[in-house]
């Protein structure tokens, strides 16, 4: 029986990741939990056995259950019946699956009904259901919209609303409105205290809300009359329970169809404050973002095994001209490309997830005490690391989906044109990955400061001189020559943008500095994996390099042989009338 997890080992390598041992550590304080429930774990073996076996449980719901539904789900797609959204009859399936198999909540400490998992197994079970349907897998892992409502809210309102995400009960993150997308300081949705009943209330309208019509609501509103900035806005819980939100428009989008994107119109709605006013934007909801955009790299993983999938798949079915095409040299090259940015882009995905996790787990450690010097002193590490990794681990992800979607089609000829076909619904759906919860051009500009620096160099040269990296195959270590030779490139490349001293034309070159980071970061993430597991990740490392070596050297070339005048000739004009 297929199974998305047990048939992909690249994902279980990384429960043995290097910080994996310091985040039980962490996350299980001691094993005090082995006392009062009975299937938390006693060690770390016993930790990580209890994941192995909840990502067996998910792989088998995504592969027998999920998987087969996705093509019905997204045929029908959610619907609209008087103010209220309905999910597409299969997508009833997929949530009563999970919450039968106790996949909700499941970062949520153990005393609210959670199973206490670090961000690391959440992403791979967010990977895993991706791959099996990549819009269902939108509305599963809004779960995590319960991670900041556990740090920023109160214990009330913990006890009162993590049980029942923890028992299923769907999330939102109601963002976005028709005049602010991207720039979320332009958000107007009202919200005002209401003496009487000692509530606040939310009037206004919301739009393009992931699974806008759940169960409970994380809103972003302007809390403070007169306010036009970011200063002005705060966060809210709305429960659904309590009525006041109706959906007004359901979205008809190219893909993700089975993850409904909805138009609110909130009208009196009684809504509790988490946190305290002024801080919804400039501290809860990059809280948010953050978890979300790992999601996203997650998300994109997922889908770029299942595209990767298929085309190796279809490959080595389909003749022409009296042989496989997988035996061609163009396929063949497609194929390498799309498993070596598969691989490469899950590394930088679990890298980034196991920094989270280190930081996360010493804040909810220091809810309950004073960290020691030391701890506080890991605890900003890791979190300077997971700032500067999250924008390149959501960016280069959803755009290595976008691209394996495209090649997978490509594979595929003119069947992959036609509807029939599951390669053209992962190329609909992965689209959006590099669009939502920040655009690359987003990503660029968040990890950008981290470039400009120095900070992401001389990550890549202590990564460079690590013990992780070091090793007696001499291919891989030959390869990572390769790697070191091109640091000096990239380094020159940089401070050239940076010599140009002018903001405009550092922003033109910040997107080709981003993906050479990336590519050099990716590298040696690859390397380090093959030097561990050859047979799994070898080839990839192989590939990724010289990949990456094309990117370095060409983008190189194209920043040093840059001028001011060039900024003309890439201006838009309109010709005048």
């Amino acid at each position: 029986m297929a199974n998305y997890y047990s048939d992909h080992p690249e994902i279980g390598f990384y429960l043995n990741h290097p910080l994996m041992k310091r985040i039980v550590e962490l996350k299980e304080r001691n094993f005090e939990d082995a006392k009062n429930f009975d299937y938390a774990p006693v060690d770390l073996g016993d930790a990580i056995e209890n994941y192995k076996q909840i990502l067996d449980i998910t792989g088998d719901v995504a592969a027998n259950i999920i998987a087969p539904n996705s093509e019905s789900v997204d045929l029908e797609g959610p619907h609209l019946e008087n103010g209220r959204m309905i999910y597409a009859s299969k997508t009833f399936e997929n949530l009563d699956a999970t919450r039968k198999a106790g996949l909700w909540g499941v970062s949520m400490p153990r005393r609210y009904g959670g199973l206490n998992l670090p961000n690391a197994v959440f992403s791979m079970l967010s990977e895993v259901i991706s791959a099996a349907d990549a819009g269902f897998q939108n509305i599963w892992s809004l779960q995590s919209c319960i991670d900041t409502l556990y740090e920023f809210g109160s214990e009330e309102q913990r006890q009162k609303y993590i049980p029942r995400v923890c028992a299923g009960e769907g999330m939102s993150m109601d963002l976005t409105e028709p005049d602010a997308g991207s720039d979320l300081q332009r958000v107007m949705l009202k919200a005002t205290f209401d003496e009487k009943e000692n509530c606040w209330r939310l009037n206004g309208v919301k739009r393009f809300i992931t699974n806008g019509d759940s169960d409970i609501h994380l809103v972003l509103a302007r809390s403070e009359e007169g306010t036009k900035d970011g200063r002005g806005l705060s966060m809210f819980i709305y429960d659904k329970r309590q009525g006041g939100v109706d959906v007004r428009h359901i979205e008809h989008k190219l893909g993700i169809h089975g993850s409904p994107t909805c138009e609110l119109t909130y009208k009196n709605a009684k809504a509790e404050l988490c946190g305290s006013t002024r801080m919804g934007l400039i501290k809860y909801v990059m809280a948010l973002m953050n978890g979300a955009r790992l999601g996203i790299a997650a998300q994109s993983v997922g889908l770029s095994q299942e595209a990767y999938n298929e085309g190796l798949a279809y490959a080595k079915e389909r003749q022409q001209f009296g042989d496989k095409i997988i035996n061609f040299p163009a396929v063949y090259d497609m194929l390498a490309r799309m498993k070596a940015k598969l691989d490469a882009g899950r590394s930088l995905l679990y890298q980034t997830a196991c920094y989270v996790d280190v930081y996360k787990c010493l804040e909810d450690i220091e809810r309950d005490r004073k960290l020691t010097p030391e701890e506080k002193q890991e605890l900003k590490k890791y979190q300077r690391l997971a700032d500067a990794f999250t924008p390149l681990a959501k960016g280069m992800n959803s755009e290595y989906a976008n691209q394996n979607a495209y090649d997978a089609i490509s594979i595929h000829g003119g069947s992959g044109f036609i509807m029939e076909y599951k390669c053209q619904r992962l190329y609909r759906d992965a689209r959006i990955f590099s669009i939502y919860e920040g655009t690359t051009q987003l990503q660029v500009v968040a990890a950008i400061r981290y470039i400009s620096n120095g900070t992401m160099l001389q990550n890549i040269k202590d990564m460079l001189e690590s013990e992780e990296l070091k090793t007696k195959n001499e291919e891989l270590n030959a390869l990572k020559a390769r790697v070191e030779k091109l640091i000096p490139v990239y380094e020159d490349a940089l401070n050239y943008a940076k010599s140009l001293d002018n903001q405009d034309a550092f922003d033109f070159l910040a997107r080709r500095l981003y993906d050479m980071t990336c590519g050099l970061v990716m590298s040696l993430l690859i390397i380090r994996d093959a030097i561990k597991a050859p047979e799994l990740f070898q080839k990839s490392a192989q590939v990724y390099v010289r990949m990456t070596e094309e990117d370095v050297i060409g983008k190189s070339a194209y920043i040093k042989t840059f001028q001011m005048e060039d900024l003309n000739n890439f201006k838009a004009a309109e010709p005048e009338a």
